[in-house]
């Protein structure tokens, strides 16, 4: 299959066949780079925003060719799970790209503000109505499907969650659309991602035996209780890769699920699942496989709990249009 795009036009500026040249020396290494991707598996970044609000979010491949035998992580498709917790910074950028306030109804849902407010720590004190909201917006900017339905005016206190109908809903869940690119992570999807090594089903999400100390994660890589830490680092800087590329899934901070936390259960005030490890509890709470779920109400703002994002794989020739825009070979119309 061909990854390339020859229709892609060029920017000529000024005319110059020099720079025509080198424009296309560009395209066929964007295009090299981008084949390598695909075949290879390798972490993506994709660009939201515009201008002083522009940001980035880092997501690792899963691949669907393998899977558990049962339990939690069977998740048959390919997806990509972020890198890291969603951070303060690109929290904040959202927010301002919004035009309107991030609110809605329960107002309780939308009533606190982070508890820690470091640019690159994770966003915490935020609901699952609100990391919806963010998530709709990744889709939205990008000309995607919004992957939670809301009625009532974004921006107001009647904007509410609702369900799909069963014909728009990605399967049996009836939270998120099937046409969604980005996505809040379902239990399956972010278990998969944390423990699934595409042979086993792992206790933590380690990547060597040399992450863990007595049987347990090392407290200097991973920040749960028994690191001595008061509250959570900058995402990624414990500086250890967990087993599928991903940071922090056994610490820092506890992530929303999009999950019920008893699944099939659709309500949209319903409990969600809360996954991973967080820096006030004990390693033997969140961060395990076998030992590692709660749930909390939908308009809960605690300070452990954050999120991060998942997505669909994009197309080989999205890839290209992305690597293009990245390099400058295609402006955008102002």
């Amino acid at each position: 299959m061909c990854l390339c795009l020859p229709s892609v036009a060029l920017a000529k500026e000024g005319g110059s066949k020099k720079k025509e040249k080198t424009q296309m020396k560009k395209l066929i290494t964007i295009c090299a780079v981008v084949t390598i991707l695909a075949i290879s598996g390798a972490a993506q970044a994709d660009m939201f925003g515009t201008g002083s609000n522009q940001f980035t979010i880092d997501f690792v491949p899963i691949s669907g060719s393998t899977n558990p035998t049962s339990g939690y992580g069977i998740v048959n498709n390919d997806y990509r799970m972020g890198t890291y917790e969603i951070t303060n910074g690109q929290w904040n950028k959202f927010a301002a790209s919004l035009g309107v306030s991030v609110t809605g109804s329960p107002s309780n849902a939308y009533d606190q503000s982070p508890t820690f407010t470091g640019t690159n720590q994770p966003t915490n004190r935020v609901s699952w109505y609100e990391a919806a909201q963010f998530v709709n917006w990744l889709n939205t900017s990008t000309g995607h499907q919004a992957a939670y339905k809301f009625t009532g005016t974004q921006g107001t206190s009647d904007y509410t969650l609702a369900l799909w109908s069963a014909e728009e809903a990605a399967g049996w869940d009836l939270y998120r659309h099937k046409d969604a690119f980005y996505y809040l992570p379902s239990e399956d999807e972010w278990a998969k991602a944390a423990y699934w090594s595409g042979t086993a089903y792992q206790t933590y999400a380690n990547a060597s035996a040399g992450d863990l100390v007595d049987g347990k994660p090392d407290p200097a890589k991973w920040n749960y209780n028994l690191s001595g830490k008061t509250a959570p680092w900058d995402v990624g800087s414990g500086g250890t890769a967990e087993l599928n590329g991903t940071y922090d899934m056994m610490g820092n901070i506890a992530e929303w699920l999009e999950s019920s936390y008893l699944p099939p259960y659709h309500s949209t005030d319903y409990m969600r699942t809360v996954r991973g490890g967080a820096y006030p509890l004990d390693y033997t709470y969140l961060p395990s496989s076998t030992w590692g779920r709660v749930g909390s109400a939908p308009s809960s703002e605690y300070g452990w709990i954050g999120f991060r994002v998942a997505s669909e794989v994009p197309e080989p020739a999205t890839m290209v249009l992305l690597g293009l825009g990245a390099l400058g070979l295609i402006r955008r119309k102002r």
